[in-house]
C-alpha cells in the first residue's frame, strides 16, 4: 500500500483543531516557564497549527484558517493574566506582558498563519470559498416575503383612566 493514497483515520472538527492549537500553545508557555526556554512557545504553536490543518475535515477548512491569530492571542492573554495577578499593578503588568509576549511571538504567529493558509489551500480551501459564495448568492436571490403593515390597535398608546371621574364643585 503506497503512502500517497492513504488518508489519516483521525479527523478533527474545526473546533477540535482550534482546541489542539490552544492547548499546545499553552503547553508551550508552561514548558517555557519550567525549562526557562523562551523559544518553545512559537514552535509549539506552529506545530499544533500544522497538525490541526492536516487533520481537520476538508469542509471545515474555512473556519480553521481564520483562527490562528485569535488562538495565539487567547493563549497569550491567559498566560499573561495569570502572571499579572501577583503583581502590584495588575493592568500595567498585563499590558506590558502582552506587549512583550505578542511582540516576541509575532514571527511565529505569522509563520503559523502562513502554514495553515498554505496547507488549507492545497487541501481545498478554494472549494470552501466557492461553496460559501454560491450559498450567499442563492440566499440573496430569494425574495423575502414582505410583511404587511399592521397598524397598532386603537388606543394602544393612550393612557387608561381607572375609577370614576372627579367632579369639581
Amino acid at each position: 500500500m503506497s503512502g500517497k493514497g492513504r488518508r489519516s483515520a483521525v479527523r478533527l472538527t474545526a473546533r477540535g483543531a482550534i482546541a489542539l492549537a490552544l492547548v499546545a500553545t499553552l503547553a508551550g508557555y508552561v514548558l517555557a516557564d519550567v525549562l526557562d526556554l523562551a523559544f518553545v512557545v512559537g514552535p509549539a504553536f506552529v506545530a499544533a497549527s500544522l497538525v490541526g490543518v492536516l487533520l481537520v475535515n476538508p469542509r471545515e477548512l474555512l473556519s480553521l484558517v481564520v483562527t490562528p491569530p485569535l488562538v495565539f492571542f487567547a493563549a497569550t492573554m491567559f498566560v499573561e493574566a495569570g502572571r499579572a495577578l501577583g503583581s502590584v499593578s495588575i493592568m500595567q503588568s498585563l499590558a506590558l506582558g502582552l506587549y512583550t509576549s505578542l511582540s516576541a511571538g509575532a514571527p511565529w504567529l505569522f509563520a503559523g498563519s502562513a502554514v495553515v493558509l498554505a496547507v488549507a489551500l492545497r487541501r481545498g480551501l478554494r472549494d470552501n470559498v466557492r461553496d460559501l459564495r454560491t450559498q450567499l448568492k442563492a440566499g440573496a436571490e430569494v425574495p423575502r416575503p414582505r410583511q404587511p403593515y399592521v397598524p397598532e390597535p386603537e388606543g394602544y398608546f393612550e393612557p387608561k383612566v381607572y375609577g370614576t371621574p372627579r367632579v369639581e364643585d
